[in-house]
């Protein structure tokens, strides 16, 4: 082994007091960045391109607040899934709710309804039915994006085939226009 021409570096030895100014160090650059560190952030999202800001004091309709049009006999109908957004661009939320009939067996088939209050806040009320239950479909995904109601629905492609294992699945959606939900399926749309 060749030894070096150069003396031995006295810093090559860490002692305690090394260390004791290293932390010192530390913790000053740590409390300066705290003192001179960024602004808060006050940066606000856009609305979306069918989406118009509502005045904070507005809330969308609460579906546990409607009478749903299903007739579940004895048992309650329960909201499954809810999402909310400004869906006919007036500025007020709806609720688009997934509900179905509280059954202690089976999958109950499921409907989609839209809920609205009207402009005087008054109670929250079903404008329209996106999926009857009559139709015997379940819903998968289930979101408002973009002023649109989307869907993923699982169905059946006969009578024969059990409510216990749906055969087709279809992503749907529904925007309104000229004051109605119209229902579109996306390309990629397919059955199982």
């Amino acid at each position: 082994m060749q030894s070096s021409a150069v003396p031995e570096l006295a810093h090559t030895h860490a002692r305690p007091i090394h260390w004791v100014a290293t932390a010192t160090a530390l913790a000053g650059v740590v409390a300066l960045s705290s003192v001179l560190g960024p602004d808060a952030a006050t940066a606000a999202p856009t609305p979306g391109p069918q989406t118009k800001s509502a005045p904070a004091d507005i809330a969308p309709p609460d579906p546990a607040a409607v009478e749903f049009p299903l007739d579940c006999g004895p048992v309650k109908a329960v909201v499954e899934k809810k999402a909310s957004g400004d869906l006919d661009g007036d500025g007020r939320p709806e609720t688009a709710a997934v509900v179905h009939c509280d059954a202690a067996m089976g999958t109950p088939p499921d409907g989609v309804y839209v809920v609205t209050r009207a402009a005087g806040a008054g109670a929250p009320r079903v404008v329209a039915t996106l999926v009857d239950p009559q139709d015997r479909i379940s819903v998968d995904d289930f979101a408002v994006r973009d002023g649109e109601v989307v869907a993923t629905l699982l169905g059946y492609s006969s009578e024969n085939v059990p409510n216990c294992c749906p055969d087709t699945r279809e992503s749907v959606k529904w925007r309104w226009d000229n004051g109605a939900f119209v229902r579109s399926a996306p390309s990629g749309a397919k059955s199982v």
